[in-house]
């Protein structure tokens, strides 16, 4: 009888344990971005006074071969930073996001963080992104073991506009009576909203 209740309180401890290793961890990931966003931020006011002074005093075609030459990054990263530097005058409105969103955010961009990103390309079209949320609404009517006959009946007659242009559009097989089909649901869905 022993053995549960050491068990339990292990496993208590345990999670507790992670519990506060997690928080800890989270709490120094939010320093560190906001660490990276102000050091990048810095590193872009100093690089738009020191392109200044180059300028000046070298000319200004020297600024690119001074960033190659001196600047332990990219042209394109000494550029990005000075964007953030120029874009925000002040590193506190930045606090929560990372780099790379604020890149995003300014429309820089940026090398994807994995092959499955660099493959994904152009984003997903819209009626692609609205499929996805009508499913995950409707993910409970569709697992008919946990759904009572209630919600699948008001799932049914919620969603039966829909299905019949759906069902029109795929079993047409003529491309002018798609497309026809097309501006029928396009031109009600617009009626509705």
């Amino acid at each position: 009888m022993n053995a549960p209740i050491n068990t339990a309180a292990s496993a208590e401890s345990e999670i507790n344990r992670l519990h506060d290793e997690a928080s800890r961890l989270s709490t120094a990931s939010k320093e560190s971005l906001l660490g990276a966003l102000a050091a990048a931020w810095q590193a872009g006011r100093l690089l738009i006074e020191e392109k200044e002074r180059v300028r000046q005093k070298m000319g200004r075609g020297a600024w690119l071969l001074w960033v190659e030459q001196r600047f332990h990054g990219s042209i394109r990263t000494a550029q990005n930073y000075m964007r953030l530097a120029q874009t925000f005058p002040d590193v506190s409105v930045l606090q929560g996001l990372s780099l790379r969103q604020i890149y995003y955010r300014l429309q820089i961009p940026t090398e994807p963080k994995s092959r499955l990103e660099s493959a994904r390309g152009q984003p997903l079209p819209a009626r692609i992104l609205l499929v996805g949320k009508l499913l995950e609404e409707i993910r409970p009517c569709l697992d008919t073991h946990y759904a009572t006959t209630e919600q699948l009946d008001s799932c049914r007659r919620d969603l039966r506009p829909l299905y019949e242009q759906l069902r029109r559009l795929f079993e047409t097989k003529k491309a002018g009576i798609v497309l026809k089909n097309a501006r029928i649901i396009q031109d009600k869905a617009s009626r509705r909203w």
